[in-house]
């Protein structure tokens, strides 16, 4: 096979790959960052403390988390049907590749959060924060550098993933490498393919630990105190404008 032949046919895979892998990973991260919220929020001792909310959702998580993709992919082809028409095509691919995602995800966002120093999140608590300005004001920012590396940990395995939706007609690159490369002996394409393939795995891995590294070197664990420091001012601020009347005395 000619590189004139190659072409079109890495190009279309590359698009399919990360069309896919993209929307898995904008779905896993918007339901799978307040699942885990909720998994520490709802723990014994947290914030909303609730031992069977707690309990279920660690169920199904794990759940998630320990069915091998290809399986769930089969299990799930009625509810595929049913969201977008078909289960057939990148569109499909989609749907299990984002729900074998978000226990994924999750399961890193907990880990993450559990780090947050607890100090932090009792200062807020003492200034009358809720639990709505705790999980914007502490947990979320002081975790960030975590959940950027936990983001980049999941575009990587759904790369990983993405290679068995071939079996759906979904393409990409690893449906690429193994109907060419393996089934037609097109030994050079396949070499081709995987190389691209560690290449984009590379950017994707270097991208997310600089954005990971030059969060923790602006903020991290050391940006609480300015936002503390605010969040005590708010209160004097208020305070301000009566304290400071003179107070006359008599002549």
């Amino acid at each position: 096979m000619t590189w004139s032949e190659m072409q079109p046919l890495l190009e279309q895979a590359c698009w399919d790959t990360l069309y896919m892998v993209g929307w898995s990973a904008l779905v896993a991260v918007a339901a799978g960052l307040p699942l885990g919220l909720l998994l520490v929020l709802t723990d014994r001792g947290g914030l909303l403390q609730n031992t069977v909310v707690n309990k279920v959702i660690g169920q199904v998580v794990n759940i998630g988390r320990s069915m091998p993709f290809i399986i769930l992919m089969v299990a799930l082809m009625g509810f595929t049907r049913s969201i977008v028409g078909t289960t057939i095509g990148r569109e499909a691919a989609i749907v299990p590749l984002a729900i074998s995602a978000i226990p994924f995800f999750a399961r890193l966002v907990e880990t993450a959060v559990r780090e947050v120093d607890h100090g932090l999140v009792e200062a807020v608590q003492s200034m009358g924060g809720n639990t709505w300005t705790i999980v914007r004001k502490v947990l979320v920012p002081e975790s960030l550098p975590s959940l950027i590396s936990s983001t980049t940990t999941t575009i990587v395995a759904l790369i990983g993933y993405s290679a068995i939706t071939g079996t759906v007609g979904a393409g990409g690159l690893g449906d690429l490498a193994v109907r060419y490369g393996y089934q037609r002996f097109e030994t050079e394409l396949m070499w081709i393919t995987v190389g691209i393939l560690a290449v984009v795995i590379s950017i994707i891995q270097f991208a997310g630990d600089y954005a990971a590294r030059r969060l923790h070197r602006r903020g991290g664990h050391s940006g609480a105190a300015p936002r503390l420091k605010l969040l005590r001012a708010k209160p004097a601020a208020e305070t301000t404008p009566e304290s400071a009347a003179p107070v006359k005395t008599a002549s």
